[in-house]
């Protein structure tokens, strides 16, 4: 049988939470079924026309020079696949009153709804709309990602479908982004303002990657942003090299960035594990001493 309390704000809770909880879980599920929704739609299922196609075709693996090759794209099934066993997961009574989940729940909506926000706009073939809907989905993803640094996971199950999932949407969401705005460049008519292309689709590259490094910083060596970051990445590099649009020095930029990426990452984690071994070590020694 479920106990009941009167929490601190006079409402009744359980160990299945109060309303305010009932409401929040609520709320993610409702967007998240709508982020499905819209993935159908950018993909052409439910009538809308492909991501790739729509926007006069301004996303396209051979729009711009920072565009990933097709197959890139088929990681938004392992997101997708993971924002909807969070979903199922975080309306399980014991989630209710977890302050980790309490914390994490509004932004999650916040990030599905915006993620359908942005197929919409580029639906509607507004680019620079999109552009900005990307970039707060990257901001909000970046709290979250703060909010799992912050915070540890009570389990397994809920390091793999709360921060695995989130760490790979925000990693690939980070190359979208850049994608995007090459994108908007593009369509708009910027040339380079005098400098070759290549050079500029290198700087973003490098700010990718930098981007990457920071991230591997923050999370004290996480796999999954570095993960999908460097997916997008080697995708752009395949693009270059064997797409209508070549690029060896884009491609060798892409390279280059995804391998500082992952050896960044690679040595933070290895670091982290190392700390936590020698902390365990002292805990050990001064509880036996």
């Amino acid at each position: 049988m479920a106990s009941t309390r009167t929490g601190t704000d006079g409402t009744s809770t359980s160990n299945g939470g109060n309303k305010a909880d009932n409401v929040r879980k609520a709320v993610v599920m409702f967007s998240t079924v709508l982020a499905i929704v819209g993935s159908f739609i950018g993909s052409g299922a439910l009538g809308g026309t492909p991501i790739a196609q729509a926007a006069g075709g301004a996303l396209g693996a051979d729009a711009t020079l920072i565009a990933p090759a097709v197959p890139a794209f088929g990681v938004w099934s392992v997101i997708y696949a993971g924002l909807v066993a969070y979903a199922c997961w975080q309306i399980l009574p014991a989630r209710a009153i977890n302050e980790r989940q309490r914390r994490l729940g509004y932004p999650i909506a916040a990030s599905a709804l915006l993620n359908a926000a942005w197929i919409f706009a580029i639906q509607a073939g507004q680019l620079a709309l999109s552009v900005a809907v990307i970039f707060v989905l990257v901001a909000v993803l970046a709290w979250i990602f703060a909010i799992c640094v912050q915070t540890r996971p009570q389990s397994r199950v809920e390091a793999a479908v709360c921060d695995g999932t989130l760490g790979l949407y925000l990693g690939w969401v980070c190359i979208a982004a850049a994608a995007n705005v090459s994108a908007l460049l593009v369509s708009s008519g910027f040339s380079g303002a005098g400098l070759d292309p290549q050079w500029w689709a290198v700087f973003v590259l490098a700010v990718a990657g930098l981007i990457g490094i920071g991230l591997a910083a923050g999370g004290r060596g996480r796999l999954a942003p570095a993960a999908t970051l460097i997916w997008g990445l080697a995708w752009v590099a395949v693009s270059r090299l064997g797409g209508e649009l070549p690029s060896a020095v884009t491609a060798g930029a892409a390279i280059i960035a995804a391998t500082c990426v992952g050896s960044v990452t690679v040595v933070l984690r290895m670091r982290g594990r190392h700390g936590m071994q020698v902390r365990r070590r002292a805990a050990v020694s001064g509880v036996a001493a």
